[in-house]
């Protein structure tokens, strides 16, 4: 049985409600269960060791599939706010003076800016006016936010940057992603900060290093300075492993490593 709704008339001169009959609350389970549903399949957030999300994308190179971009390669994927802007431009021309660096490593680049190409093809000529970088990597095309919100990139504290349409623009993200398409590290810097692009490629030196010699490296550390004997390598392997290690405490024993095992020869 339906329930009787008011009449035109009487909703100026209200009589008490009839009762909706319980069947009828049943109408309503299919779309709090869709509702939880869809809050329960919703992404996990991206962390250090998850899966690089894969995507189809438009950049100022062609149109991408990112994993078979990645390939057999490290890749850092990184984010601007906005094309035709003073700190990403001064960025994106210190990764191009860079690039050659990233190459020798096995790393490819891929900027991303939420533009349209033809915006940001305008905007490499600048970038090379201005600070002398010849941008040849990619950068994807993310006018509708698809890639940062995958990524979760979005600006969700300055409240000025946003487009003409109040829509919010990327914070500066970097995410350095392994062959094996693992999530390594990732940086956050607000649209007010540059990066250093330095830092990223000591990142590479670190990991690709890390990887190789089961070693870490210590605050500050450049190639050719000494590093830290991994945690899992007991003393007995480390005499084999690195004969010049020395213990300063048991949890902390330094090993010398010679640049040219660090950097690309």
């Amino acid at each position: 049985m339906m329930p009787s709704w008011p009449s035109h008339t009487s909703l100026y001169n209200p009589s008490p409600p009839t009762p909706l009959p319980l069947s009828s609350l049943f109408l309503f389970i299919p779309l709090f269960s869709s509702f939880y549903t869809h809050k329960m399949s919703a992404p996990a957030p991206l962390r250090l060791g998850s899966t690089a999300p894969n995507f189809q994308a438009e950049t100022t190179k062609g149109n991408i599939d990112f994993h078979e971009f990645i390939g057999d390669n490290w890749v850092i994927l990184f984010s601007h706010p906005e094309d035709y802007t003073p700190v990403c431009t001064t960025e994106l021309g210190a990764f191009a003076k860079l690039q050659p660096e990233f190459t020798k490593r096995n790393v490819k680049l891929i900027g991303l800016s939420a533009n349209t190409i033809q915006s940001h093809e305008g905007w490499i000529k600048d970038i090379g006016e201005v600070t002398g970088g010849n941008v040849e990597f990619p950068i994807i095309g993310d006018k509708e936010r698809k890639v940062s919100l995958l990524y979760d990139m979005i600006d969700q504290q300055d409240a000025t940057n946003v487009d003409e349409k109040g829509i919010a623009f990327t914070i500066r993200s970097v995410f350095i992603i392994d062959p094996k398409k693992t999530i390594r590290t990732i940086f956050s810097y607000p649209a007010s900060t540059g990066r250093n692009a330095a830092e990223v490629l000591r990142v590479i030196d670190s990991l690709q290093t890390g990887d190789k010699y089961r070693i870490t490296t210590p605050i500050n550390w450049v190639p050719g300075e000494d590093v830290i004997v991994h945690p899992s390598v007991k003393n007995e392997e480390a005499k084999t492993l690195f004969p010049e290690f020395r213990i300063v405490k048991p949890y902390l024993r330094f090993t010398p490593l010679a640049k040219e095992k660090v950097l690309p020869q």
